[in-house]
């Protein structure tokens, strides 16, 4: 399993059990299938409550069809490349159109049950446009804040309302539509706190009237049905890096990566969480995400022995143990690990012969223009004012050819960019779960800062710190 596909395991979606109330319903056939729009992939990936049902690989069309037998009322989702959730239920035959160069924006379902989909992916678009105007939300006065928010709540329940007045809908499709609007808000109001919690290091906070957390009644943590829904599992975890920064707020600033942060965030996952699986998931993602930005070897080692006493899944356990195995090698002071690379001639190089000064590696793909002009561009910037560093780009694909054409026509530095020879076993050495990541090394190949985000202010100011050294 790569390091991919286990972080898309950890924020996993929730899926519906076949019930009505407390008496389980009869569950008969779906279908889902479409079309994919410059696949990725030939196949798509069909899961349902973590589990994969089948791969369906596409046809000459880039089509595919599959039948589930017994569909549980609930959320599906396919997996092509990124992952997209669906409501079905028995009866249903959803059919649905996606092109992998824009994925949210272009994906439209037909067929039956399709209006439902149509009508949670709107609500998702809502949300994410919400999401970009966050920055300027958060600058509001409390009492401001939360009229807004209460606005924008109330024209999701009426894009509701009218929706169901022209459909007919089941009640595992309400709750899971008033679950979409519920958390979704609840969410922002804890990125609200979260914000005026940094702010207080810099004597900029305010002070939050009681009457805003009146919501957090409503938080349920250990909804069996909801336990894996990204909107409910992202907001429960939001409210617990507050609760988690107030027991240590007069040490330390908010730092949802910390070490400090990290423990007392799972132990309130320990003691809060009153569902088992919700409980390890979220086990799993937080101390998962520490570990991507730890720098300390002791400190790691601490966490991982915690992580062991709250969790004694196998898998998890086996997963964990790996990452920080492999998180711990990336320490400051350690010597990068050996990794194959390939030039622009198609030969094979060791990672470690094409660093001859101290260097900056950064990761692109193929797979969006926008981005890999975009950091070239950012590169380019780095360069011309920190020239005493190497800037090493690492293609993270494997179309050799087209990378090769791209690197060309684009006039990228060819002596300063190489392919992984196998992706697969760089990505899990080298942690490479982003492509804003970058790593600093210094000349002798040591490492000096495994994971800093190459758009970051932080970058530049490292970067002389490392020359001043």
């Amino acid at each position: 399993m790569t390091l991919r596909h286990y972080l898309f395991i950890l924020l996993g979606v929730v899926l519906l059990s076949c019930q009505s109330n407390e008496t389980p319903a009869v569950c008969g056939s779906a279908w889902i299938g479409g079309q994919i729009v410059n696949p990725k992939q030939d196949y798509v990936i069909i899961s349902h409550n973590r589990n994969t049902l089948d791969t369906v690989y596409l046809d000459q069309r880039n089509s595919f069809l599959y039948k589930i037998p017994s569909a549980e009322p609930g959320l599906y989702f396919f997996r092509h490349f990124e992952y997209q959730a669906l409501f079905l239920e028995p009866g249903d035959s959803v059919m649905l159109r996606v092109n992998t160069i824009e994925f949210d924006e272009s994906l439209t379902y037909t067929g039956r049950g399709s209006a439902k989909n149509n009508f949670l992916t709107e609500l998702f678009l809502l949300n994410e446009s919400l999401d970009q105007s966050l920055a300027d939300y958060n600058r509001l006065s409390p009492d401001i804040f939360q009229a807004t928010i209460d606005s924008v709540k109330t024209n999701r329940l009426n894009f509701l309302q009218d929706f169901i007045e022209t459909n007919d809908v089941s009640d595992e499709f309400l709750t899971m539509a008033h679950a979409a609007i519920d958390y979704a808000i609840f969410a922002k109001n804890e990125l609200y706190l979260s914000a005026n919690y940094r702010k207080q290091q810099y004597d900029e906070s305010v002070v939050i009237p009681e009457s805003f957390f009146k919501y957090r009644s409503k938080i349920d943590l250990g909804h069996e049905h909801l336990r894996t829904y990204y909107p409910y599992f992202r907001c429960v975890g939001y409210y617990l890096d507050n609760l988690a920064f107030l027991n240590y707020r007069q040490t330390e600033a908010f730092d949802r990566r910390s070490f400090t942060h990290t423990w007392h965030k799972i132990d309130l996952i320990d003691q809060m969480i009153t569902n088992d699986s919700l409980k390890h998931s979220l086990l799993n993602v937080t101390v998962a995400s520490y570990f991507m930005h730890a720098d300390k070897i002791d400190q790691e080692k601490r966490m991982l022995t915690k992580f062991k006493a709250l969790n004694q899944s196998s898998n998890d356990l086996k997963m964990m143990e790996s990452l920080a195995n492999s998180t711990m090698k990336l320490a400051p002071g350690n010597k990068v690990p050996e990794v194959a690379l390939v030039n622009k001639q198609n030969e094979t190089v060791a990672i470690s012969a094409i660093i001859k000064r101290p260097s900056v590696f950064f990761f692109w793909s193929l797979n969006s223009s926008r981005h890999y002009k975009k950091i070239h561009l950012r590169v380019e910037e780095l360069a011309a004012k920190y020239p005493e560093y190497d800037f090493i780009g690492l293609n993270v694909d494997d179309q050799f050819k087209k990378w090769q054409r791209l690197v060309t026509h684009q006039n990228f530095k060819t002596g300063s960019e190489y392919q992984f020879d196998d992706f697969n076993q760089a990505e899990m050495a080298l942690l490479v779960n982003s492509v804003n990541r970058s790593m600093v090394v210094s000349a002798k190949g040591k490492v000096l800062n495994a994971n800093i985000n190459i758009f970051g202010m932080k970058i530049e100011q490292e970067l002389l710190n490392y020359l001043n050294q």
